[in-house]
């Protein structure tokens, strides 16, 4: 099994010792960013109700700057705002964690299927959360999980908001 496969099963399996290897693993962005498309595309799959082929490219490249954003954010938060005394971190770790704690991402693409679409679509969105939490709180050295579900929450709060605003400025509907 290749590298990239072993870490996508790991991080969906929300192994600690996986984020820690991508975390330390300064190379593995590329691999991070595949995880986004990837995970991407299968949401999109499973949210849309359309097999329009632009509607996935523009759900891909608003998954891919969601995830930059979202990770840039989550540094900020947590290497400023809510720091330990023993976070350090840069862009590239949350880059790399997050990415990877995108990999329960790709059963979103069940959402499709008719009666249990909508239920395998929370339970995905939870295992997501899980996993980005698992992700934030190794790449920024908490020894607090509810720190990192603080600033997960904090981090997409505000992703929300700015969403919301882009979304209904003109030309973008």
């Amino acid at each position: 099994m290749s590298d990239f496969a072993r870490r996508m099963i790991g991080a969906a399996k929300l192994q600690v010792s996986t984020y820690e290897e991508v975390e330390a693993d300064g190379s593995a962005v590329s691999q991070a960013l595949a995880v986004v498309v990837i995970s991407s595309v299968a949401t999109g799959l499973g949210f849309s109700r359309t097999w329009d082929l632009a509607a996935f490219v523009v759900g891909a490249v608003a998954a891919l700057l969601g995830w930059f954003i979202w990770a840039g954010l989550t540094y900020f938060i947590g290497t400023r705002i809510l720091p330990e005394p023993q976070t350090k971190s840069n862009i590239g770790e949350l880059l790399r964690t997050t990415g990877f704690a995108s990999s329960p991402g790709l059963f979103h693409v069940l959402g499709r299927v008719p009666v249990v679409g909508n239920v395998v679509t929370l339970i995905v969105s939870v295992w997501w959360l899980v996993a980005m939490v698992i992700a934030v709180r190794q790449a920024l050295d908490y020894k607090s999980t509810g720190r990192a579900v603080g600033v997960c929450v904090i981090g997409w709060l505000v992703y929300l908001a700015v969403s919301l605003v882009l979304r209904d400025l003109p030309g973008l509907q």
